[in-house]
């Protein structure tokens, strides 16, 4: 006979808490540990009593419940989340002298005294998948993957199962606080696994089996279906923060020592070093210890510890002024060069492949290897049979770095003087080391490259449109351009019925299509596949034009004053600016785009093909501008001056502050700037402010500023 009810609000919420607690004690102890302490009838009766008390007592359902840690299956695809901060990359050291110069660097941008100390904290870099835990009055309420640091998944639902992240935090935690960390799997836990998907497997031989503990612990999460990734091991490990409404400490120690406080796991190797030389003997510990450690892990991140230094160092593009990735050094393995294939890329270029005897290294077994270009297959003097050493460091791609058995005799390999894919001429440019191919969109391999590019995850990122169906539809001719991915709604019946492809998976495509018609500009640059245009300087181009339409006016400028551009364009500032005039200027002016970007772009637009295909998008898509996240501040969409020297801050400091307050920061003096900060020593930008009434602070001045928009 079961118990009755509990009679009031107060004991059924009560015995609700205790319930959610004792289930999730339960859960880690059979899905994580795999040593449960009670029978699966007991669980059961647990999670009944669970479900009946809700039933009686809906508008006391916590977050936290049992009832929603494992939902339905998402109909769906897992869903888009803008993160509130960008989930940033950390940039890497493989060398010692690497995180000397990084301190060196860090010392100099704070504009610090040979007596001001700078104090780290040093923890593992743990082999995982990114994920953001937002908590909101200390209930987790939702979990994304990093994605590509601005925009990730939505894995709240398989976040719930997971024994490790607590539904909800124990302590003073502010009202709004994200955990940002890893999900791994623990090395006895992957090889259970693998185990378990073999002797589940109808046929053994083709049992789906993951290559290591970091794909096993991205595959799990990222599941459509959360009870999938309740069966796996999975762990967390927090390591940072995200959005706050407030921190509970002035250090990145003290903060991390609250997070553990709040129920988050957190590396038991997390040491606070006073100098970096601390930090360095605590890597070269770590590395000795590292075999004999329960979970994989690639170095050792140092960050700075005082937060307001963190927050004055602020960030570049991809990664934390402040905090680095010391890599342990790259693993090796000796086999046997199998042959030497060659790739197309969507720019034309010829990449040598190595296929090898498959071999293990660093836990993951290795089929392929890059060779790079001619030049490195001749330097290594590598040719099919050979014996070579593999190389692999973190998620670099494996590639050959010593040929052992250069003695024997078998012939030398011929790199082509033909593309393999369209019989084109294959050329290497002076001064490149690159061979191209000449043929341009009538090759396939690089008419199908492109289209792949154009629909990754880090361009329009298109949903169910991967790399066989891209294949499948240019063979067949339902794709020749970017432009025909958003005609395919006009051939839905040619669709419809093809391998893998019912009235429904088609509908789905064609909607997630029609959704990205509205692409943000720097993802519409990047999916372009402009030479030397990666993401990072596509960001950087729609930050400074903003609209398309701005953009093309300004390469129309350049293009049409080519002659005068190219000889200038190594030339920089004042002078640069003087020859090819204010309009031309701007193309360089951008950050990232110097001369190899610039004669990119250039050449790009030019091409009529290029146009063409270019008409032919903007006549299905809409693109949309780009408005860079700043704070609002008196200086918003000014130009600022820096002169002088600057006594509290390095010049990059300045610049990276103003910019973060919205402002544009010139070299020079001009009817058009708004503002000079001037320090010591200012002399004619000094005076040319002067004369024409220029609105003139110190950097006492500037730092009022910076304060008032904080």
């Amino acid at each position: 006979m079961s118990a009755p009810l509990p009679p009031t609000d107060e004991e059924a919420a009560t015995e609700l808490e205790r319930l959610a607690a004792e289930i999730a004690h339960h859960n880690r102890l059979y899905h994580t540990d795999d040593a449960p302490e009670i029978s699966d009838a007991a669980y059961d009766a647990l999670v009944q009593r669970n479900t009946a008390i809700e039933t009686a007592f809906p508008h006391l359902i916590r977050v936290d419940s049992p009832s929603r840690q494992v939902g339905a299956a998402p109909a769906e695809h897992l869903g888009k989340v803008r993160h509130a901060r960008q989930m940033f990359s950390l940039d890497n050291a493989f060398a010692e002298s690497d995180v000397l110069e990084f301190v060196v660097r860090i010392r100099r941008f704070l504009a610090l005294g040979a007596e001001d100390r700078v104090a780290f904290t040093a923890e593992p870099k743990i082999d995982g998948l990114s994920c953001s835990l937002r908590y909101e009055k200390g209930v987790l309420v939702l979990a994304a993957t990093r994605g590509d640091g601005q925009v990730g998944e939505d894995v709240t639902a398989n976040v719930r199962t997971i024994a490790d992240i607590p539904q909800r935090l124990k302590g003073n935690v502010p009202d709004v606080f994200e955990v940002r960390g890893e999900v791994y799997m623990a090395k006895d836990d992957f090889a259970a696994l693998n185990e378990r998907l073999l002797a589940e497997a109808d046929d053994p031989a083709k049992a789906r089996q993951f290559a290591n503990p970091r794909n096993a612990a991205a595959g799990s999460l990222r599941q459509k279906d959360p009870t999938v990734t309740a069966s796996r091991p999975l762990r967390f490990w927090a390591h940072g923060w995200g959005e706050v409404s407030a921190l509970p400490a002035d250090t990145q120690l003290g903060v991390m020592k609250a997070i553990e406080s709040w129920g988050l796991p957190v590396s038991d190797l997390l040491v606070h070093a006073d100098l970096i030389e601390v930090a360095l003997a605590h890597y070269r510990k770590i590395e000795e210890q590292r075999a004999g450690l329960p979970y994989d892990i690639d170095g050792v991140v140092y960050k700075v510890d005082r937060l307001d230094w963190q927050q004055r160092l602020g960030f570049v593009a991809k990664a934390p002024r402040w905090g680095l990735a010391h890599k342990f050094p790259a693993e090796q393995a000796q086999t046997i060069l199998r042959a030497i294939d060659i790739q197309v890329g969507r720019t034309g270029k010829l990449t040598p492949v190595a296929r090898l005897e498959p071999v293990g290294v660093g836990g993951v077994i290795v089929t392929n290897a890059t060779l790079h270009n001619a030049d490195e297959i001749e330097r290594l003097g590598a040719r099919p049979g050979d014996r070579v050493v593999v190389q692999r460091a973190g998620d670099v791609i494996p590639q050959i770095v010593e040929v052992l058995t250069k003695d024997e005799e078998r012939p030398a390999f011929v790199f082509p003087d033909t593309c393999p894919q369209c019989g084109s001429d294959a050329v290497r440019e002076e001064g490149e080391v690159d061979v191209r191919c000449t043929g341009g969109l009538i090759c396939p391999a690089q008419r199908v490259e492109r289209l792949r590019h154009f629909v990754s995850r880090q361009a329009l990122d298109i949903e169910g449109l991967g790399e066989t169906s891209i294949i499948a539809f240019f063979n067949d001719g339902l794709i020749q351009s970017p432009a025909d991915i958003f005609r395919l709604k006009d051939r839905r019946e040619d669709l419809i019925g093809r391998e893998r492809w019912a009235e429904t998976s088609v509908d789905n495509l064609l909607a997630a299509i029609d959704a990205k018609r509205a692409s943000p500009l720097d993802r519409f640059l990047f999916a372009l596949g402009i030479r030397h245009v990666g993401q990072v300087t596509a960001r950087d181009l729609a930050r400074r034009y903003s609209t398309m339409a701005a953009l093309q006016a300004m390469i129309e400028t350049a293009l049409g004053k080519r002659a005068e551009l190219i000889p200038a364009i190594g030339e920089s500032d004042d002078k640069f600016r003087q020859r090819v005039g204010k309009d031309l200027a701007a193309i360089v002016e951008t950050p990232g785009v110097g001369p190899e970007v610039a004669m990119a772009l250039l050449d790009f637009f030019a091409e009529e093909h290029n146009q063409e295909v270019l008409a032919d998008l903007l006549d299905q898509m809409d693109i949309q501008a780009v408005v860079h996240e700043t704070r609002a501040s008196e200086v918003s969409g000014k130009t600022v001056v820096f002169t002088g020297s600057l006594e509290t801050m390095s010049r990059d400091e300045a610049k990276a502050q103003a910019e973060s307050l919205g402002a544009k920061v010139s070299g020079s003096v001009s009817a058009k700037t708004d503002l000079v900060v001037a320090g010591p020593g200012a002399g004619s930008k000094l005076k040319k402010a002067s004369e024409l009434d220029i609105r003139v602070i110190d950097e006492a001045g500037w730092a009022d500023i910076v304060k008032a928009a904080q």
